[in-house]
């Protein structure tokens, strides 16, 4: 493992998901966000998707035992200093990277519970997601689900801001150690509400909701610009103010782009962050 501090090494980040051939989220949105993050970004592979801006046209799931080589290999020749995982499919996958994470040697992970595209094509099987409340939450230092994923994690119809607190405390519950829970798929509210709860207070995250179709790979690039912050030492409350404030910046910048015929990506360099 390379311990090295050098000021002239940018930090490392992992990303543990899957890949997106039309490049808007998955693996290709992590690493770009890290990119803009000022961090180097290595990749783990769990699903190889066929995938556009109209939706998941199928996907094969890359061998457990082929992911897991591929996070001992980055693990035994880097120093990681953020983690986060998105697609991880099977459940055997989720069990997998939950090792890992017991160990402790996937620092400051977070977990984004990637459940659903946003054409509404399952990335998931239905038993994977006990396996993400038994297995994997307990050692997930961030979950991000968003209010769909965790209305289904919970049990809980989330219809405005005050159900994003109900539902964060709920899966505080499942034993990570913070929750986020992202409101931008309430239509109803005239802002995007994000609730953040640490165990002890709860801290609200608001932006101005952008009316675009271009907004697939959100979640993806949420949590890993959260990861990035994270591998440059930011605390978690800027972390996430910051993320939010580049994820709006990049819906911002993509907002009058016809690319693909669906819900089209984010531009992922809109947003300089200068104060690094």
């Amino acid at each position: 493992m390379d311990t090295s501090s050098s000021h002239r090494n940018p930090p490392v980040a992992m990303t543990i998901a899957g890949s997106d051939s039309g490049g808007g989220a998955g693996v290709q949105a992590d690493l770009k966000t890290f990119a803009a993050h000022h961090v180097y970004g290595t990749s783990v592979i769990t699903a190889v998707t066929a995938q556009n801006t109209l939706g998941v046209q199928g996907y094969r799931v890359v061998d457990v035992d082929l992911v897991s080589t591929q996070i001992k290999s980055i693990l035994e020749d880097f120093w990681i200093r953020g983690a986060k995982t998105g697609m991880l499919a099977t459940t055997e996958t989720v069990q997998m990277v939950s090792e890992f994470a017991k160990d402790k040697i996937l620092p400051r992970l977070v977990v984004d519970p990637v459940m659903v595209a946003a054409s509404g094509d399952s990335l998931i099987t239905s038993d994977a997601i006990e396996a993400y409340i038994n297995d994997l939450f307990p050692y997930a230092y961030l979950i991000t689900p968003n209010a769909p994923e965790a209305s289904k994690l919970v049990g809980v119809r989330i219809e405005g801001a005050q159900d994003l607190v109900t539902a964060a405390i709920e899966l505080k519950k499942m034993g990570p150690q913070n929750v986020l829970v992202k409101g931008g798929h309430l239509e109803d509210e005239k802002e995007s509400i994000d609730v953040l709860y640490d165990g002890e207070q709860i801290f609200t995250f608001r932006a101005t909701r952008i009316e675009s179709k271009n907004t697939h790979g959100t979640g993806c690039t949420l949590s890993a610009a959260i990861s990035a912050n994270l591998a440059r030492g930011t605390t978690l409350t800027d972390a996430v103010r910051e993320a939010k404030a580049y994820v709006t910046s990049a819906i911002v910048g993509s907002k009058e782009w016809a690319l693909g015929h669906g819900y089209g990506p984010l531009d992922h360099f809109n947003s300089v962050v200068h104060h690094y």
